[in-house]
């Protein structure tokens, strides 16, 4: 089957089974599902076009309900709508983990400002960067190191991860707010970002 093979999409049961499959396999996974993997899951049955047809009738099943079904830079996930995230927190309240504003300043000078070295953040920011902020930011893989800067000591430079887009609801840097105000465009992306 070649890329350009389109399966008629009004096969009926059969259809709707293969919808209701890709719907089990990404509710099931703990992290978003690409579609290499999925196409994998069919035994490359479908190519990567068809399925982000699926996918995208997938979506379409779930408008009007509680949850969607969005693509992030590492894949597919179904995640609650926004309108129900204060019922989720409100219901458990342990759940979300908020980013304190030092964490947030440091993590919006690397998205925006990538790739910069621990001193550029420093200059940014005004102030010295706490080890234990990047250690943080490196643990749960949202940053990462992309190479060294000629400069004496080869400092690391610092980019984000798709684990970091990931983690907001983004699927590419180019959907982070306008600079005007990172911190607070962060405050709210992290206020509304989903909680695994």
């Amino acid at each position: 089957m070649n890329d350009e093979t389109i399966i008629p999409l009004s096969e009926g049961e059969n259809h709707h089974e293969i919808l209701m499959q890709l719907e089990a396999i990404i509710f099931a996974s703990e992290s978003p599902v690409s579609l290499a993997r999925l196409k994998e899951a069919f035994q490359d049955q479908f190519t990567k076009k068809q399925l982000s047809q699926f996918l995208q009738q997938l979506a379409m099943l779930q408008h009007g309900r509680s949850i969607e079904l969005i693509e992030t830079a590492q894949g597919y996930r179904f995640q609650v709508r926004a309108k129900y995230r204060n019922l989720i927190t409100q219901t458990w309240p342990e759940r979300p983990v908020r980013l304190s504003p030092t964490m947030l300043e440091t993590l919006s000078v690397i998205a925006y400002h990538q790739p910069v070295t621990r001193a550029d953040i420093e200059q940014i920011r005004g102030v010295t960067v706490n080890s234990q902020i990047l250690r943080t930011l490196f643990d749960w893989n949202w940053i990462k190191e992309s190479g060294f800067r000629e400069l004496p000591g080869r400092p690391a430079l610092l980019v984000t991860t798709s684990q970091f887009l990931n983690a907001f609801g983004l699927s590419s840097l180019g959907q982070l707010p306008p600079l005007q105000d990172a911190k607070e465009a962060f405050m709210a992306l992290d206020a509304n970002a989903p909680k695994s």
